[in-house]
C-alpha cells in the first residue's frame, strides 16, 4: 500500500455530509485465509501512530507508593493499591473505571491484587493492563517517556473476528498525518500474519458518522 491511495481514500471520504463535531477516521482491515484459533495466526499488535490519535488518551495509574508521587504527575488519576478496597466487589463502580480510560499502567509488584480485584471486569474489555504495551512497569520505572508512547498507541487485534478496526486520526488532523498513520497501522498488521499482504481481503477506511470506503484495489478473492 503507499501514500497516494490512501489519500484518495481521504479524498472521497470528504465527499460525505459534514458533522458538528470532529469525526475519527477508522481502519479496517478484513482478513482472508488465517485460522484465529491457531494464537500464532492472531493480530495482536500495539502500534505507536506517527502522529497519535487526534484525541486525547486516558491513562489510569494502578501503583504503590514507590510510583505514586511521580504516577500523578503524569497520568490522569492514579489509584495506590491500599485504595483497591474501595472496589472490591462493586461491579458497577470497576466497570465506570474501565471505561473511562483507555490504558491502565501497572506496578507490577501489585499485579497479582490489581488481578484479583480488577481483572474480572478489565479482562473483557481488553483494559488489563498488558506487557506487550509497555504498560507493567517496575517500582523503580521512569513513567514520562511510557505515558507519551501511550499517547500514540493502538491495540490492532483480530483474535475472534478476521477484522482488525482502529482509530487512526481524525478531522482536525492533515491528511498526509492521517496517511503516515494508516500506514503504520498497516505495516504493523500485515507483518504480524502468516503471509503478510496475502491475508488481507479489503482495507477499508471511514468517519465516525459515514460509511467506509475502499483503500487502494478492490476486494481480493
Amino acid at each position: 500500500m503507499d501514500k497516494e491511495v490512501v489519500k484518495k481514500a481521504i479524498e472521497s471520504l470528504k465527499s460525505f455530509p459534514k458533522r458538528k463535531f470532529k469525526q475519527s477516521y477508522d481502519l479496517i482491515i478484513n482478513l482472508k485465509d488465517i485460522n484465529l484459533k491457531v494464537p500464532e495466526e492472531q493480530v495482536d499488535a500495539w502500534v505507536q501512530l506517527p502522529h497519535g490519535t487526534g484525541k486525547e488518551t486516558k491513562i489510569c495509574a494502578l501503583v504503590g507508593g514507590e510510583l505514586a508521587e511521580q504516577a500523578k504527575k503524569v497520568c490522569n488519576k492514579v489509584i495506590i493499591n491500599d485504595e483497591f478496597k474501595v472496589f472490591v466487589g462493586d461491579k458497577k463502580k470497576i466497570k465506570k473505571l474501565a471505561d473511562e480510560f483507555d490504558f491502565f499502567i501497572a506496578q507490577v509488584t501489585m499485579m497479582q491484587e490489581i488481578a484479583k480485584t480488577f481483572g474480572r471486569f478489565f479482562g473483557p474489555r481488553g483494559k488489563m493492563p498488558n506487557p506487550k504495551a509497555g504498560c507493567v512497569v517496575p517500582p523503580n520505572a521512569n513513567l514520562a517517556g511510557l505515558i507519551e508512547r501511550l499517547k500514540k498507541t493502538v491495540h490492532a487485534v483480530a483474535k475472534t473476528q478476521a477484522s482488525v478496526k482502529c482509530i487512526v486520526g481524525n478531522e482536525s488532523m492533515s491528511d498526509d498525518a492521517v496517511v503516515d498513520n494508516v500506514l503504520a497501522v498497516y505495516s504493523a498488521v500485515t507483518h504480524s500474519l502468516p503471509s503478510e499482504d496475502n491475508n488481507v481481503k479489503s482495507t477499508l477506511l471511514k468517519l465516525t458518522m459515514s460509511q467506509p470506503v475502499v483503500v487502494g484495489a478492490e476486494e481480493k478473492k
